[in-house]
Order: C-alpha cells, then sequence, then structure tokens
C-alpha cells in the first residue's frame, strides 16, 4: 500500500474531520502492515509462443514469429504474484492468441513493478530503443496512481500519450483500466470506499482517454469482475493481500484475450513468420 499516507493527507485535508483523518490514518498502517511490500521478482516469461507448445522457444534474432505482443505497465502487468511463468498474464494472453489464430507469438515485458502511468513514456522509449514496435501492446496500468495519489486528469493524460504513440507506430493497443480497489478486504472501511471511489474514477478517465488515442479499453474494475474478488479473496488475491494470485491473473487474462484476438484478427495480413531486422 505504498503511498496511503499521501493518499489519506490529499483526501483528509480540509474535507474531514481530525478524528475521521486518524482513522483513516490508522486503517492505512494497519493496511501497509498486511499487505507489505512485495520485492520478488516476476517470473521470466518471454520468448515465443508457438500453437500447442508447453514452453516457449528462447527468442533470438533468427527466431520467426508471426506476431509481436508487448506488455506495458506495472506489477500486474508483469505478474507480480504468480509463481510460475505459465501464470503471468502476458503468458497467459500470448498462448491464447497462439491458439485462436495458429500464429506464432513473440512476447516481451516492458511492465515495471510499482510503475505509475508516469513510467510508460519511458518504457515506450525502452521499446524504441531495443528495436521496432511491437504488433500489438496491452497495457495493465492504475493502481499505483491511486495508492500514490497521482492527479486524475495527468494520469489519464500520460496513459493517452503512450498509446498515440504507440498508435503512431502502428501497433494496435489494449488498455487494462484501473482494477477497483474496494476489493481489497485488508483496506478497512472507510478507507476502501475511498480508495474504491478513486480507481473507479480513474477507469473511466482512461476508457476515455485511450479511445480517444486510438486504443481499446478493457474494464479490470467492472461490477463482474470486483464481484469474483470480493467473493473469493481468498482465490484471487496472492499472499500479500494486494496484488492478483495466478486464478485472479486468469480472471484478468479472460477479460482481455477476446478483446484482443478480435483486434488481431480485424487488422490488416502480417507477414508470415516475421524476422526482426
Amino acid at each position: 500500500m505504498t503511498g496511503a499516507t499521501t493518499v489519506l493527507a490529499g483526501s483528509s485535508a480540509g474535507t474531514v474531520s481530525w478524528a475521521t483523518y486518524r482513522l483513516l490514518m490508522t486503517q492505512a498502517g494497519a493496511a501497509r502492515a498486511v499487505i507489505g511490500r512485495d520485492t520478488s521478482k516476476p517470473p521470466e516469461a518471454d520468448g515465443v509462443y508457438a500453437p500447442g507448445a508447453t514452453v516457449p522457444e528462447p527468442w533470438r534474432k533468427s527466431t520467426p514469429f508471426d506476431l509481436h505482443l508487448m506488455i506495458f505497465g506495472d506489477s500486474t502487468a508483469a505478474g507480480l504474484g504468480c509463481l510460475g511463468a505459465a501464470d503471468v498474464p502476458g503468458v497467459r494472453l500470448a498462448r491464447g492468441l497462439a491458439e485462436a489464430t495458429g500464429m506464432r507469438i513473440r512476447l516481451s515485458t516492458k511492465a515495471i513493478s510499482g510503475a505509475t502511468s508516469k513510467g510508460l513514456a519511458g518504457q515506450v522509449d525502452a521499446m524504441f530503443v531495443a528495436g521496432p514496435p511491437p504488433d500489438a501492446a496491452v497495457i495493465l496500468v492504475g493502481a499505483n496512481d491511486i495508492t500514490k495519489k497521482h492527479s486524475i486528469r495527468a494520469s489519464a493524460r500520460r496513459l493517452a500519450a503512450a498509446v498515440s504513440r504507440l498508435r503512431e507506430a502502428d501497433a494496435l493497443v489494449v488498455v487494462g483500466t484501473c482494477p477497483n480497489l474496494g476489493t481489497v478486504t485488508a483496506i478497512q472501511q472507510p478507507l476502501r470506499t475511498i480508495v474504491a471511489n478513486w480507481s473507479v474514477r480513474l477507469a473511466k478517465a482512461q476508457t476515455v482517454a485511450t479511445t480517444i488515442a486510438g486504443g481499446i479499453a478493457v474494464p479490470m474494475g467492472s461490477p463482474l469482475v470486483a464481484s469474483e474478488f470480493r467473493a473469493s479473496p481468498e482465490i484471487l488475491f496472492a499472499t500479500d493481500g494486494f496484488h492478483p494470485s495466478a486464478a485472479g491473473y486468469e480472471l484478468a487474462a479472460a477479460q482481455l484475450l477476446p478483446v484482443l484476438i478480435a483486434q488481431v484478427r480485424d487488422r490488416p495480413a502480417l507477414p508470415v513468420a516475421q524476422l526482426e531486422t
């Protein structure tokens, strides 16, 4: 719950009583004690995923692929909380895309744990430095913008800038909007209601920004998804109580994959077995 103190300071000053402010501060501290700070690294998952294959091929410049999928965003995009590479959301998307299209999918991950929308510019910069842009990009970001109390308007603007740069590079873009942080049971009431409202507002702003920039927004904090997390937190959250578990990532990927498949099928035909140049 990094940045919870900042969240509370911004929400409380001049709007609630001192007693309520102290209550919210206490709840933020309790949430931090339960959630903690996961400093582990997500499983390594990049490679080329072929239809029917159980493990990816390591990517080299001579390795053929049909479509390059790149993942941007925060720890949820990187798969923090997963115990194995097979559970990482990017892997679920790459494998699902390979099975649905018959293509060989190259997966690359630029997402960084702890990133906010402010960090997307650097991730896109790194992509351009590393080589040609991907054919498809998935962005998952927003939770850290809430816990660090970044401006909703600024966060949406930064997301739009990243989507625009990717679209200008001819990549199709799917954005998973901010999850509903009201599902995190380690956060007590009334703090949980506050962060829930902020995350819903950010998700709405992200949807508008993404659409205007030419991407497709997928609501990761939709009532259906949120109700699943509320009903089964012990199954859908990792041990830190904040990041999704393998089952939680499976649910998230299930929201993104149909949209990604539809976008790939609708785009102009790609050359077979692309080679990095």
